[in-house]
């Protein structure tokens, strides 16, 4: 969702266009009704930004009827794309419509005024609402009273899992519900995906299990309060058990709220995340089960406020670990902790250079091959074209 607004706005200045507020997806998995205003502070957002790009809360009525080109832009494109093509646009039409927001701006390679505009626009113009903000301030503190905390973004809800199709450690009427799931989300286009490869090459998020014992081999004690960002997790109590025994002191925002509390927000996926976004944010330390929207938006926005720790788990690496302490093959203890530290000392969230992708690798793996390095993640992986979670589904601008 920040990523695409972010890029919109960008798009906006490059093309000196003015930005209608946009539209938040209502089509997703979990068919959100939000508008902008519930997620975010509009007035707020208009204001801060007034001073490099112009934006209005709705279409003026003059330009209702205006001639308008609904345009899907392409992924990826940089500086010259838009004040070429996309400019060109403007001898024909007063009002164009992004049919989609997500991914489509370049990382690398734009002008250093650009991408500070994306990065104020992600981290200081978007400020939530204000219900939203009191109430995720609320959680903070209540998770502070247990002390320093972990903010644990696990993503092992049904919707991800079905999305990626991943089954490890499931049953057959479990990876069977999933498949049907995907193979009934028309949005999403790749319905053929081979389970055990895409967690070999480290494109499947965590189990609560594995990430049980990722957490003890870094060293952290049994005392450690950890918070769970995530929506339902898929197999409940039974697939949280190892977790939550090696780990006891595991808090939600359903755990450190009341229900009369939550009640706002509870039927609406994109508010409750962004619940979770503030407490992860302000944790003392962040970890993603898996490299998805809202995890690379936290990592972003944590190294924008001094680069706070947060631990990027090598999941590639990991899983052959944790399948050689499934056969046997290695125990648990301080060789495997010895290991897995060294592995993540440079995945902590410290300042590095920012380097693109390697020359000639495509799709998934340019991604990956760029996530070591990239400074300042705000666009999601080049593969999720049909991301699960919450986008913008269109923003129109204005000549």
């Amino acid at each position: 969702m920040r990523a695409g607004i972010c890029d919109m706005v960008a798009v906006a200045r490059i093309i000196n266009a003015t930005l209608v507020v946009p539209e938040l997806d209502k089509r997703s998995f979990w068919q959100d009704t939000s508008n902008f205003s519930d997620v975010f502070d509009e007035d707020y957002f208009i204001s801060s930004l007034a001073n490099d790009v112009k934006i209005i809360k709705k279409l003026p009525k003059e330009l209702l009827t205006a001639t308008r080109a609904v345009k899907h832009f392409r992924s990826w494109s940089g500086i010259d794309y838009y004040e070429q093509e996309i400019a060109s646009l403007w001898d024909d039409y007063q009002v164009i419509r992004a049919a989609k927001s997500d991914s489509r701006l370049a990382n690398n390679n734009l002008p250093p005024d650009i991408q500070k505009l994306r990065c104020r626009a992600c981290y200081e113009a978007l400020r939530f609402s204000p219900p939203i903000e009191a109430m995720g301030k609320l959680l903070v503190d209540r998770m502070r009273a247990y002390g320093p905390y972990i903010a644990l973004h696990l993503r092992y809800e049904k919707d991800m899992l079905a999305f990626s199709g991943c089954t490890h450690d499931l049953s057959i009427e479990e990876a069977n519900e999933l498949t049907a799931i995907r193979e009934n989300t028309s949005y999403w286009k790749v319905k053929d995906i081979d389970p055990i490869e895409q967690r070999a090459k480290g494109y499947c998020p965590l189990t609560p299990k594995e990430v049980g014992m990722f957490l003890k081999a870094l060293g952290f004690p049994a005392t450690t309060p950890i918070y769970i960002a995530a929506g339902e997790i898929y197999g409940g109590d039974t697939r949280m058990a190892d977790l939550t025994y090696r780990f006891p002191i595991l808090k939600n925002k359903e755990k450190l709220a009341t229900d009369e509390e939550l009640d706002p927000f509870i039927n609406h996926a994109s508010q409750m995340a962004a619940l979770d976004y503030i407490v992860s944010v302000e944790s003392d330390i962040f970890i993603p089960s898996y490299s998805g929207n809202m995890a690379r938006a936290v990592e972003g926005h944590r190294r924008f406020l001094g680069h706070r720790k947060t631990i990027s788990p090598d999941r590639k690496l990991l899983v052959r670990f944790f399948d050689k302490i499934a056969n046997g093959t290695m125990k648990e203890g301080k060789n495997l902790s010895s290991r897995i530290t060294e592995i993540h000392k440079r995945r902590q969230g410290s300042p590095r250079k920012r380097k693109g992708p390697i020359t000639g690798t495509k799709g998934t793996d340019r991604f990956r091959s760029e996530e070591a390095f990239y400074v300042n993640p705000l666009p999601d992986c080049l593969c999720q074209k049909e991301s699960t979670e919450n986008g913008t589904s269109s923003t129109l601008i204005v000549k």
